[in-house]
């Protein structure tokens, strides 16, 4: 497989090393899949638990224990006499959580609108701000940590914070798909959609909130095909883009 420069650059970047308080194999597993989630580690690239563990500095046991772990999440695929692989994104899955994501996330915004105020007001404005600096810098992991908060932050605020706990499995294929994109364009356009939301909560208009969300959760609709374009052997089930 060819690896494409602009998503595999992430190798470059140094290793966060393992904390030396706790355990091994969770955080181990944390780390491995949070890399493959960024993209970091790009679909179809092969891991070895030689290399892992080498890169970690620890036993083969742990990396062990995280691959399994990775593959029963559908991270991984554990060939016997043929490697370890990181698993392709699913179209059809990715689809399937935008869908529901924007069912849920249009309705929690609609709850904002019913509870914002000035200290609310006040911090999210804070977040779009950090958000168009961070797309001005062209730091698209940077941004991708900053539009988790700030969703995470609207579950927060329409007091249902576990929703972002429940969704965030069904995210993964989802959020695979964003972080490629965040590379791909420029963040600028999910920074004023964001500030369109905000906007919205602040002039109390919850109809408008729910049709901004709406709105910006459908952007990924309108990049996926670029993307699998650009990336084919990043996808699996490229049929799925005929139901867009």
């Amino acid at each position: 497989m060819i690896y494409h420069s602009s998503i595999y650059w992430h190798e470059a970047r140094s290793i966060t090393p393992l904390s030396l308080k706790g355990a091994v194999a969770p955080q181990l597993h944390k780390h491995l899949r949070d890399r493959i989630i960024s993209c970091e580690l790009v679909p179809g690239q092969r891991i070895s638990e030689t290399e892992i563990a080498s890169t970690y500095d620890v036993s083969r046991q742990p990396v062990r224990e995280s691959f399994i772990k990775l593959a029963e999440e559908n991270l991984l695929s554990i060939r016997p006499q043929r490697g370890t692989y990181i698993n392709p994104i699913s179209i059809s899955a990715a689809l399937t959580a935008r869908f529901i994501r924007e069912a849920v996330e249009a309705d929690l915004v609609r709850i904002v609108v019913e509870h914002a105020n000035p200290d609310m007001l006040k911090l999210l404005d804070k977040q779009i701000e950090q958000q168009r600096i961070t797309a001005d810098a062209s730091d698209p992991a940077e941004f991708m940590l900053l539009d988790e908060a700030f969703h995470q932050s609207l579950a927060k605020y329409a007091k249902a914070p576990d929703v972002s706990d429940y969704l965030e499995v069904l995210n993964v294929p989802m959020t695979r798909v964003r972080n490629i994109s965040a590379r791909e364009f420029s963040p600028a356009k999910l920074v004023a959609q964001h500030a369109a939301i905000v906007d919205a909560i602040r002039k109390g208009d919850a109809n408008s909130a729910a049709k901004a969300m709406r709105i910006h959760l459908r952007e990924i609709k309108k990049d996926l095909p670029q993307v699998v374009n650009t990336y084919p052997d990043y996808f699996d089930g490229v049929e799925a883009l005929d139901n867009i």
